[in-house]
């Protein structure tokens, strides 16, 4: 126990105590049974978490739900994480919905059949809202959409990818011709999951690359690409840099032209949610007869936390027979078609509730806010003395690219931007185009959900205050900053294994430079 002693002073001086000297005081820290005042008053406080290997022994629960919470304190905030298209807002009752579902299993259709009923419902929802075809049954009544929940798009992708390949080989077989050399064309700006389907399932990438000016893919060049090997189109609804929708229907009618039998899947992860309420009169989906799959992300625009994605066909046909398994489901068998097997229902749960909460009217609404939340940044940016490269008035994703004007002497980048931003708590990403853009280098705004006009309008007077702040650096200055920003990049490099960490020669971006886009 640590004695005060008291020093008397002249009689005008009022009496204090002495501070302890520390070499009085037990710096030794209590142990893990000792009566702690408080979670900061354990042992545990002084200690580091477990890093390599799990503990010994147990520890209280208030402690460690606050250690970690603590640690997770250092993440970014999500609603000022504008790189992301992921769903940052969901209203509590569908919290509540998906926290009561934590625990099932959605695999288990004996078990939970109402969660099945509920995906096959949101499958049918998707599939109508494409204008899938209706299939009718032997007996008169209407089949359920073709199609399934996946984890997110990359999944549903590499499902569309697997139906393409093994569609085409099928056929190939019939003709009693080569099937070992399939190919797959694509925008150069596409995504890195389609980089991993193709790599992963032993598909030839074969690229249209953008240039300066286009950041989509060209119609002509791809229909040009089609040979006997090719087993499909990737076309692309909303682009992850520009968010431009890409010209499916052109895609569609060259190919109607030529009399070419190629299929196109439309990656519409992020704006299947959006055009069919901002642009119904767009064709992109199963209304172009060569559209015979589509992905969209549940957990983007359709207004879901992650990760919950979706594939549909346009019929039975389009997804083969040898790639559908068979689960028990009281008796009789339910079609799963899957790369995983066991996952949470929660996200399809939460899915549902969205589509039955909203309705039409409500995620048109929703759309709607973005797409002229967008604009309205769009043309604030455009003042400040940017290039915009993005589509507003909802002919593309609500989203706004942008960059420097390159015939403006400065001594900054976009890259520098987004690290003065980054220090004010924005995430505003700056990223290298495609390849064969000339090295373009641009950054990205995706306008959510719960990006309202009043945060936007903070964004903007932000990054005034970062051009400013730049503008008045001179040349030794900037090199020290940048060399700064180099050196301090929110990067810890410890979720990457040592033998990984140079990067990969294999890629678009390790060939070319291109970034990997967060979506």
């Amino acid at each position: 126990m640590v004695h005060l002693s008291i020093v008397k002073k002249d009689k005008d001086v009022p009496i204090t105590p002495a501070l302890p000297r520390i070499d009085t005081l037990d710096l030794n820290p209590p142990s893990e049974d000792d009566f702690f005042s408080s979670v900061y008053g354990s042992g545990y406080a002084a200690l580091q978490l477990p890093h390599s290997e799990m503990p010994e022994k147990e520890m209280p629960r208030e402690i460690a739900y606050r250690m970690i919470k603590d640690e997770l304190s250092l993440d970014g905030n999500p609603m000022l994480n504008l790189a992301s298209f992921v769903t940052t807002y969901m209203e509590e009752e569908a919290e509540k919905l998906m926290t009561d579902a934590f625990s099932k299993n959605f695999i288990d259709y004996e078990e939970y059949p109402q969660s099945a009923e509920i995906q096959t419902r949101c499958v049918n929802m998707i599939g109508r809202l494409f204008n899938a075809p209706t299939n009718h049954s032997n007996d008169g009544d209407d089949d359920h959409a073709m199609g399934t929940s996946t984890i997110g798009s990359s999944e549903a992708i590499m499902l569309g990818t697997l139906a393409m390949k093994k569609r085409w080989q099928n056929k190939r077989k019939e003709q009693e011709k080569d099937y070992s050399r399939p190919n797959l064309i694509m925008n150069s700006a596409v995504q890195v999951c389609w980089e991993k389907a193709a790599r992963y399932f032993d598909v030839e990438e074969k690229y249209v690359f953008c240039t300066d000016e286009r950041f989509v893919i060209d119609p002509k060049e791809a229909v040009d690409l089609v040979d006997e090997n090719t087993i499909g189109i990737c076309a692309i609804l909303g682009t992850t840099y520009t968010g431009e929708y890409e010209d499916i229907k052109a895609i569609n009618d060259l190919l109607v032209k030529k009399g070419i039998d190629c299929p196109i899947h439309v990656d519409a992860a992020s704006g299947g949610f959006v055009a069919p309420f901002i642009n119904p009169n767009l064709e992109w989906d199963f209304r172009l007869e060569k559209v015979v799959s589509i992905n969209v992300s549940g957990h983007k625009y359709g207004l879901v936390y992650p990760g919950v994605g979706w594939v549909v066909w346009r019929s039975p046909e389009y997804l083969p027979q040898e790639l559908v398994f068979n689960i028990n489901y009281l008796g009789a068998d339910q079609a799963s078609f899957t790369l995983n097997f066991s996952k949470g229902a929660s996200q399809i749960i939460g899915q549902y509730y969205q589509m039955i909460r909203l309705g039409k009217r409500g995620y048109r609404a929703i759309m709607a806010n973005l797409t002229r939340t967008a604009d309205y940044l769009a043309a604030q940016l455009q003042d400040l003395g940017f290039i915009i490269m993005s589509q507003g008035r909802g002919r593309g994703l609500p989203l706004v690219a942008f960059r420097l004007d390159p015939d403006k002497d400065r001594l900054f980048d976009e890259f520098a931007i987004a690290h003065q931003l980054r220090e004010r708590g924005w995430v505003v990403p700056a990223y290298t185009m495609a390849p064969h853009s000339e090295q373009l280098r641009l950054m990205r705004v995706v306008v959510r959900e719960d990006f309202t006009k009043n945060r936007c309008d903070v964004l903007i007077t932000d990054i005034k205050l970062a051009l400013h702040t730049l503008a008045q650096m001179d040349q030794v200055m900037m090199k020290r900053y940048e060399a700064h920003v180099k050196e301090h990049h929110v990067n810890t490099g410890k979720s990457t294994h040592k033998r990984y960490k140079g990067g990969d020669r294999h890629s678009l971006q390790g060939k070319h430079g291109k970034t990997h886009a967060i979506c």
